[in-house]
């Protein structure tokens, strides 16, 4: 697997799909790695060249002690585009990762053609929400926390209905690194990219989940509004809507990048 430096450490990712075809970054949420996109490879791959790569904290990145922030974050998108040698590329990315979307939107918006932002926002909480949680990890590890994130990741039904999904979800949430999660927590803890959101003029889908409660669609509606010709779906979903509602996601995602 390939490694590149960004910064004071290494980035893990990964080239599939067809070398022919336009470049499209996946990019995860807290808690997860590559695996995390699997439902929409095997859909994705004949129609572009897809980077997946693990965010910094996260699978076989590194993950320094200390906060992060969203200029990092980015930052590690650009360095694994460099030495992927992309260009210029589709990106979609999901809660954590659709917030990094929108950092590089409004930072480097010339090294990107389209944006899909997931169940996501601009703004995700505050200090009373991050904080105890960085907390909690840095005290205890990431296991107490795990059932109460599963719980807001998917509803109840699909917890009953594949319960194999949902174990494998739980497992990438418990191989995190304590402090790659809780520098990522504080990365969004402290990122408010409202004001931004006005100067995107990139073609962008956002994509809700009905029954979210970590970013209710009314985050997404706030994105879809500051956006100019954006547009919004709604899915039958909590907040992994790419794992929930994998074929309605799949049919969205591909509709737009593929228009």
């Amino acid at each position: 697997m390939p490694y590149t430096r960004s910064g004071e450490t290494t980035i893990h990712y990964e080239v599939t799909g067809n070398p022919l075809k336009p470049w499209l970054v996946l990019s995860n949420s807290l808690g997860t790695d590559i695996g995390f996109w699997d439902d929409q490879v095997g859909v994705l791959e004949s129609d572009f060249r897809i980077l997946r790569y693990d965010t910094r904290g996260h699978g076989g990145s590194g993950a320094p002690e200390g906060d992060y922030t969203f200029e990092q974050l980015g930052g590690d998108v650009l360095a694994v585009m460099d030495a992927a040698g992309a260009d210029t590329a589709r990106f979609c990315g999901l809660s954590m990762g659709g917030t990094t979307g929108l950092w590089l939107a409004i930072n480097a918006p010339q090294r990107f053609e389209q944006l899909v932002l997931c169940n996501t926002g601009a703004k995700i909480g505050d200090a009373s929400v991050w904080q105890p949680r960085i907390d909690a990890v840095k005290s205890d590890g990431i296991a107490p926390i795990v059932e109460g994130v599963v719980e807001r990741w998917f509803t109840e039904g699909f917890r009953q209905a594949e319960p194999k999904t949902v174990d494998r979800i739980r497992a990438m949430i418990l191989r995190t690194s304590p402090a790659g999660y809780a520098g990522c927590c504080a990365a969004l803890r402290d990122t408010d990219l409202r004001a931004g959101m006005q100067a995107i003029r990139l073609p962008t889908l956002v994509v809700a989940g009905a029954h979210d409660p970590a970013t209710p669609p009314a985050l997404s509606e706030e994105i879809r509004a500051a956006i100019p010709g954006s547009r919004m779906v709604t899915l039958p979903a909590a907040h992994l809507s790419n794992i929930e509602a994998r074929a309605e996601f799949n049919d969205a995602v591909s509709d737009f990048l593929k228009g």
